[in-house]
Formats: C-alpha cells, structure tokens, sequence
C-alpha cells in the first residue's frame, strides 16, 4: 500500500492507472476506521482492479457545536487497517492541502438536503457535496463506494455527481451492524458499554415500523410518530427525529403508495452522542393506495 498526502501526486496516480487500463474505486472516510469501512473496500475490490482509500476529517461539514476537535484519529491503526484489508493507496491529506489559502468555492444541493440532517446540521451537506467532489476529481475513480448508514448523505452525493456529470459510477454498501443491530459507526467508540446495548433500541424500532407497514398501514407519519415514542421509552435516549422519505425522491412522505419505496430514517441522542440509522420498506403492490 502507498501513501499519498499530495492532491497533485495522487491525480498523476489515477491518471498513470488510468492510462493502464486500471479500473479504480475509492472508499472515502474520516478515518478511525472499523468493520464497516471494511466492508466498503471489500466491495470495491470485487468491482475494481484497484482500490483508493482516502482518510480526510472534513473541517467543513462539522458545525460550530459538532464535535470535530475530538473526532478520533487513530492514523496508524487505520493505515495497518487499510493495508490488511488490500488497499492499494491510501490518500491522507492535510486540511491546507484541499482547502489551501483563498478557497473560497462551495457546492451547494436543494431538496434533497434541506430537510432532516440539512435542516438540523446547516452547512453539513454543503460541506459533504465539496469534499467529495474535490475527492472525486483528486482519485479520478471509475466507482465510488458509500454505505447506506449514512442514506440522507448517500443521496445528496447521488444528486451532485447526477447534476454535475461527474463520470463516476455510485455504490451503495448495506450496513454493518453490531450484534444488537446497532449499526456500526466511528462514534459508537465514545457509548458506554450500556448506551451501546441499549442503542441495539432503535435498530428494533425501525424494524417494528416495517413490520407494521408489512401488515398493511399505511400511515406513514403517524408510524413515524409512534416509532420515535417507542425509541424514546429506551431509558437515557432522546429522539431528534424520526421521518419517512420517499426512496427515489427523498422528499417526505405520509402515505404508502402502492409499488413504491420509503425509508425511514432516525437521529437519537444517547447521552451527548448522536446516532443515526434508517431502513427501507418496498410496498407490496396489493397495498392500498394510489398507483405513483
């Protein structure tokens, strides 16, 4: 594996790749990497000759209250990680490296980011949508692989390389999940050992609103409502939100319609830590309804 701190040095990589015919994917983190990340280069190795891994915490997509000072940045684990999990090229740079002095360029992304984590985190997915394109121009991958942990974020980048015509082919990787269904994050580390198991809460609840979509409701707000009530009897947990969103569109949704795809998605603080998750529910075309 090959390190690479210099955006320039990494574009003559991907372009000599490039030139050989190399196919090339690229998993992008924020490093203190874990078996989720893992899985997210598995993936790509099953779809590309070569693999890029960028490790970059973000200075843009934190809020002023947000906790990007104390983020974990355990590099030599994760470069030992990166390497051991077939890595090719890990792609670690400086904060003054991708915002040098005088950027001054943001993209921005309507609609899909205004509600949810748009709403509750300003800035965040403006944040996100630069980094990645930077990212993607830096790499020059064929594929880009992101976890659907993240759905809401999953769906602005969808957008932007969409909207942009940025040649690059979006990946979705299912989420790894601890024993309790507790979906694996960089974050759970700063869990107590109860947090941690009780948080196995929302997983369930989640669950319990597609078994219920499953029997036949079809309100989707009202299910919502009662899946964050549910969540919320979970001792020491606080709901932010929990909502339904139309799969394709992202836009929220009330009501099942027959043949489409929703998801719901929950933000829950437990304690000072804030977790995310979310699922998704295809309706059976005999549900009742209008057709889309």
């Amino acid at each position: 594996m090959q390190t690479v701190t210099d955006p320039v040095e990494m574009q003559t990589i991907s372009e000599k790749l490039r030139l050989g015919r190399q196919l090339i994917g690229v998993v992008m983190t924020m490093g203190a990497l874990h078996e989720g990340h893992i899985s997210l280069v598995k993936l790509a190795r099953e779809q590309a000759g070569t693999v890029i891994l960028t490790i970059f915490v973000n200075p843009t997509q934190f809020g002023p209250n947000e906790d990007f000072h104390r983020y974990p940045r355990p590099f030599e684990q994760d470069a030992a990680l990166a390497r051991s999990a077939g890595v090719d090229y890990l792609f670690a740079p400086e904060a003054g490296a991708i915002y040098p002095e005088g950027f001054s360029t943001a993209i921005s992304c309507s609609g899909v980011s205004d509600l949810l984590e748009g709403e509750k985190r300003p800035g965040h997915f403006s944040g996100v949508a630069t980094v990645v394109t930077k990212l993607l121009n830096i790499t020059r991958p064929h594929l880009a692989v992101f976890g659907e942990k993240d759905a809401q974020q999953l769906a602005v980048i969808r957008r932007v390389v969409t909207d942009l015509n940025i040649p690059v082919k979006v990946v979705a990787a299912p989420t790894m999940r601890e024993s309790n269904g507790l979906a694996v994050s960089s974050r759970n580390i700063y869990l107590t050992a109860g947090q941690r198991e009780s948080a196995g809460a929302i997983w369930r609840s989640l669950q319990h609103a597609l078994d219920r979509l499953a029997a036949g409701e079809t309100g989707l707000k009202e299910l919502a409502e009662a899946t964050a009530t549910m969540i919320a009897s979970e001792s020491g947990f606080r709901v932010d939100y929990v909502a339904f969103v139309d799969e394709e569109t992202f836009m929220p949704a009330e009501r099942a319609l027959k043949g489409r795809s929703y998801r719901i998605l929950a933000a829950v603080f437990a304690g000072g830590i804030r977790l995310i998750d979310n699922a998704c529910f295809a309706s059976p075309t005999h549900i009742a309804g209008e057709e889309a």
